[in-house]
């Protein structure tokens, strides 16, 4: 039972933190934050009435910690433990980073928070200050990272979603819907000329396919996560069909009406991403293509590339062009002057880099530093700096960063190879490859845009990092069993 109450919860958050503007305003991810503790507080109540009720489960009579077969985890061992241990490390570097320190520890560790307190006059001579710029801001991030870690470690041990496809297809099937529900809203809202966001009057801004996100760029972030875990999905049931059928004509025959409806669904998605007119989405959108077409290519009839991808990717182009494709190409003739915008903030929060190379600024407190170090006009506030990635490292320094990255490596290395040992025509291994191009399509989208830090887009990484490594380690240990 309390299982289900896990479930829904978390399918609610899935509906919830896009729907409402993506969970940007303090209130929505405030929310966010309360439904993932309390999926934590179920949990760890579900944790001990287990052991109360089955003190000798295996590993009690050998003297081993029962907990990960008392939850059902079988992401045990080493990787687990590494991936607690990157975590764990990140999240007390910021804590590190609120902690009043003396002033002359803030002196040697970060000589450039020191020198900025001098110069704003914030009482250098005291006996202790923190290394962050703005430590309130700092800690309203730290929980927001402190409840997604929460997140992402309960998914790794949670176990539904490992011993059952049954949960997983379910997640995957309210990811789809929502992502079809935000280009399909999208696309109305833009060509029916009403153009609001849920009750926001958009008239006067609105030039591109939004969805319920208040920026065309955080729809196209979604969607690139969305669209390639769709995508497995669909050929994931394709994969069964071709278990159950054998020849195309009888495959053919054999579509039901949920294999047509995801590939609906994925079309309206695709053509939702590109009338958001978002240059790095289409393109992540082409390379998430690229990969599907090699890694969904039929070994078994030697094809060179997967002819479903393309056909369905062409379908969508050949939809959007009939409809109009004008205001999203003209986008890309103004590439050079907006690349020319972004190089000058990347330039500037190198130099904030440069200037806090341990530590960082602070995290969360790059709005408020980098008016101090922007060299180039503007008329409103430059809010982030169009890179996740380098201003991640700007506000948590070289170890914050290289914390993260090694992170990211570690889980990427893990899940290739556990995939890869699936063998082909498994329909789970279609599934953990679309979630994984969806998490690279996300990353590389990131390079020139804010989604890391966008609590949706963040929300749904954790999910689709969950899936992949819950799949490709399920599969195996099935794989090994049989």
């Amino acid at each position: 039972m309390i299982n289900y109450f896990i479930k829904f919860i978390l399918i609610v958050l899935m509906i919830f933190t896009p729907l409402a503007f993506g969970s940007f305003e303090l209130w929505a991810f405030s929310l966010m934050e309360l439904g993932i503790l309390l999926i934590i507080f179920l949990w760890a109540i579900q944790s001990a009435i287990f052991t109360l009720r089955s003190p000798g489960v295996a590993g009690a009579q050998d003297g081993r910690n029962p907990w990960p077969v008392q939850c059902g985890a079988n992401f045990t061992g080493p990787p687990s433990a590494i991936v607690m241990v990157l975590l764990g490390v990140f999240l007390l570097l910021v804590l590190f980073q609120m902690v009043p320190l003396p002033s002359g520890w803030v002196k040697i560790l970060s000589p450039k928070t020191y020198a900025l307190r001098s110069a704003l006059s914030f009482e250098p001579s005291t006996s202790s200050f923190p290394l962050s710029f703005v430590p309130f801001f700092t800690k309203i991030e730290f929980f927001k990272w402190v409840s997604l870690t929460g997140l992402f470690i309960l998914l790794l041990f949670w176990r539904p979603l490992g011993e059952s496809n049954k949960t997983r297809n379910q997640l995957v099937v309210v990811i789809m819907m929502v992502g079809a529900g935000e280009a399909l809203y999208g696309i109305y809202e833009y060509f029916s000329g009403h153009r609001h966001i849920l009750h926001l009057d958009m008239s006067d801004s609105l030039t591109a396919v939004t969805g319920t996100f208040i920026n065309h760029n955080q729809l196209a972030g979604y969607l690139s996560m969305v669209i390639p875990l769709s995508i497995g999905f669909l050929f994931s049931r394709e994969a069964w069909q071709r278990g159950r059928h054998s020849g195309w004509r009888h495959q053919l025959t054999s579509l039901d009406g949920k294999t047509l409806l995801i590939g609906f669904s994925v079309v309206v998605m695709i053509l939702g991403l590109l009338f958001s007119a978002s240059r790095m989405g289409i393109a992540s959108l082409l390379l998430s293509f690229s990969l599907f077409s090699f890694l969904f290519r039929g070994h078994e009839k030697r094809q060179k590339f997967s002819k479903t991808s393309i056909l369905i990717l062409g379908l969508a182009i050949l939809w959007a062009a009939s409809i109009g494709l004008d205001a999203v190409i003209s986008r890309f003739f103004t590439a050079t002057e907006d690349f020319k915008t972004r190089l000058s903030i990347w330039v500037d929060t190198f130099q904030i880099f440069k200037d806090f190379p341990l530590f960082g600024s602070g995290l969360g407190t790059f709005l408020q530093i980098f008016p101090m170090y922007r060299s180039f006009h503007t008329r409103g506030l430059v809010t982030h700096a169009e890179n996740d990635f380098l201003q991640l490292a700007s506000e948590t320094g070289i170890l914050g960063i290289g914390l993260l990255v090694g992170l990211f490596l570690y889980l990427f290395v893990r899940a290739v190879s556990r995939i890869r040992s699936l063998p082909y025509g498994e329909p789970e291994r279609y599934v953990g490859i679309g979630g994984l191009v969806g998490i690279l399509a996300l990353m590389f989208h990131s390079i020139v845009e804010r989604n890391i830090q966008m609590p949706s887009n963040a929300f749904l990484y954790i999910i689709l990092w969950a899936i992949v490594l819950r799949i490709s380690l399920g599969s195996v240990k099935r794989a090994n069993a049989s």
